[in-house]
C-alpha cells in the first residue's frame, strides 16, 4: 500500500471548502457523488511522476499553490467580444468566463430545430436526472485526479444535444475565457455532448485569454456519437501564458459513426490534454490531427488513447510538436485493438521539431493488438530543421529567423489540410505563424 501523501497547500485549500458548496442541489445522488469525488481526490493527492501517465509532467509547483475556487465577479468581468470572434464561425455560441456562464456574450437565440444548447447550471437548477450517469461517475485511476476534482466542484459547463437525423448547418462555438481576478482562481467545467443517430455537427472549442493571469482551469467533456452520426470538432487553445489548463475528454462512437478532431495548442504555462476514444460500433471511424507549438518554459502534455472494440473500425492520427527555448512537450499515443475487433485499421504518426538545444519533447507510441486480420502502424520522430532547406531559403535572401519560421510553419500546416472550414483553417495557420519564434 502506497503511503498517504503529505499535505500540501493545494490540498489544504480544498479541505477548507465547506460542505454547503458540495450539497444543496436538491438531488442526493449528485451531492453524494460530489462529496465522494472530493474525498477521493484529497486522499490520493496529485499524481507524481511515478504514475506512468504523468511520468514526464511534474506537479510539485502546482501542488504548492493555493487557489480560490470559483469567481463571484465572473458575471461582470470585462471581456472584449472581439476576442471571441473566429472566421467562418457565426452560429450558436456558449461563453464561459472564469468558469461561469455569460448570457450577454453568448448567442442562444433562434437555435435551429433539433439542437439543444444549454449551460449546465441551468440544467442542474431544473432536472439533472438525465445527466445522472455522467455526473455521478467515479474515477478510479490515480492519473484521473483532476477529473475527480472536476466531478466534485464543477457547477457549470455545456449540455449539447443534437436530435437524431438533424444536420446543424452552422458551427456551434464553445468559448472558454480566462481573465484576471482578485488572486489566482480555480474553475471547473463539465461538458456533456450527444449526437443522435444520423446527426451531423460542426463544433468549435475555443480557449482564449489575451490578459495575463495564473488561474487553473479543468474541463471534462463526455461526447457520444451515435450510429451513423458525424462530428467535426476543431479546438483552438490560446490560454494566458502563465495559466494552467487541464482537459479530459471521452469519446464514444457507434456503428458507422465518424468523428474528426483538429487541435492547435498554443498557450498556457502547463497544459494537459487527455483524450480517451472508444470505437464501439462496427465500421466506426476516428481521425485526429493535432499540433502544439511551444516556447519559453511552456509545458504541454498530450495523452491520446484509442480503443478499437468492434469490427472493421478505423482510426488515423497525425500529430506534430514544436518546442523552442526551454519548452517541454509530451505526446503519448496508445492504440488498443481489442479481442473481436477484426478488420480494424489503425495508424498513428507523431513527428516533432526541436528548435533549441534546451528544448525537450518526449514521445511514446504504444500499440496493443488482440484481434486477427488487423492493419496497424505507428511511428514517432524527433529532429531539427533540415539545414539544407534552411541554407536554400537563406541563399534566396530570406533572413535566418524568417526562413526558420517558414519551414516550421510548413511542418505544422499539413495537419490542418483536412479541416473543411476554409476560413477557420486559415485562421489556425495565422495563429500558428504568430506564435512561432
Amino acid at each position: 500500500m502506497s503511503p498517504t501523501p503529505a499535505p500540501v497547500p493545494f490540498i489544504d485549500g480544498l479541505r477548507d471548502i465547506d460542505s454547503v458548496r458540495l450539497a444543496g442541489s436538491g438531488h442526493a445522488w449528485l451531492d453524494t457523488a460530489r462529496r465522494e469525488n472530493l474525498e477521493a481526490f484529497i486522499a490520493a493527492g496529485l499524481p507524481d511522476t511515478r504514475a506512468e501517465a504523468w511520468k514526464y509532467t511534474a506537479l510539485r509547483a502546482l501542488g504548492q499553490r493555493r487557489f480560490t475556487h470559483g469567481d463571484p465577479g465572473a458575471p461582470t468581468r470585462n471581456v472584449d467580444p472581439k476576442e471571441l470572434v473566429l472566421p467562418g464561425v457565426d452560429g450558436p455560441r456558449l461563453v464561459f468566463v472564469n468558469g461561469a456562464f455569460r448570457a450577454d456574450l453568448s448567442r442562444l437565440e433562434a437555435l435551429p430545430a433539433g439542437l439543444t444548447l444549454q449551460p449546465l447550471s441551468m440544467v442542474l437548477s431544473k432536472d439533472p436526472e438525465p445527466l445522472r450517469f455522467a455526473l455521478s461517475r467515479h474515477y478510479r485511476e490515480t492519473s484521473d485526479a483532476f477529473a475527480r476534482l472536476n466531478a466534485a466542484l464543477a457547477g457549470d459547463g455545456v449540455v449539447l444535444r443534437v436530435a437524431p437525423g438533424t444536420r446543424v448547418g452552422k458551427p456551434v462555438q464553445l468559448c472558454f475565457v480566462g481573465t484576471p481576478a482578485e488572486g489566482d482562481l480555480a474553475w471547473h467545467l463539465r461538458n456533456v455532448i450527444e449526437l443522435g443517430e444520423g446527426a451531423e455537427l460542426d463544433l468549435v472549442e475555443h480557449h482564449v485569454s489575451n490578459i495575463a493571469h495564473k488561474h487553473l482551469g479543468t474541463v471534462v467533456t463526455d461526447i457520444v456519437v451515435h450510429d451513423g452520426a458525424r462530428l467535426q470538432h476543431a479546438l483552438l487553445q490560446n490560454a494566458a501564458e502563465e495559466s494552467t489548463l487541464i482537459r479530459r475528454g471521452s469519446l464514444h462512437l457507434g456503428a458507422k459513426a465518424h468523428a474528426a478532431l483538429h487541435v492547435l495548442e498554443l498557450g498556457g504555462a502547463l497544459v494537459r490534454h487527455d483524450l480517451h476514444a472508444e470505437l464501439r460500433g462496427d465500421e466506426a471511424r476516428l481521425d485526429t490531427r493535432g499540433v502544439f507549438v511551444l516556447r519559453g518554459r511552456q509545458h504541454v502534455d498530450t495523452q491520446l488513447s484509442i480503443r478499437h472494440q468492434a469490427l472493421n473500425t478505423a482510426s488515423e492520427s497525425t500529430w506534430r510538436g514544436v518546442a523552442d527555448e526551454r519548452a517541454h512537450g509530451v505526446f503519448r499515443g496508445a492504440i488498443v485493438v481489442a479481442q473481436g475487433a477484426d478488420g480494424s485499421d489503425a495508424n498513428l504518426s507523431n513527428k516533432n521539431l526541436l528548435l533549441s538545444g534546451l528544448a525537450e519533447i518526449d514521445t511514446k507510441p504504444e500499440l496493443e493488438i488482440y484481434a486477427d486480420e488487423v492493419k496497424a502502424a505507428h511511428g514517432a520522430t524527433i529532429g531539427q530543421l533540415d539545414e539544407r532547406a534552411l541554407f536554400y531559403l537563406r541563399s534566396r535572401g530570406l533572413p535566418y529567423a524568417e526562413a526558420r519560421a517558414l519551414l516550421t510553419a510548413a511542418f505544422c500546416r499539413s495537419v490542418f489540410a483536412s479541416l473543411p472550414n476554409e476560413s477557420l483553417r486559415e485562421h489556425f495557420s495565422e495563429a500558428l505563424l504568430a506564435h512561432l519564434p
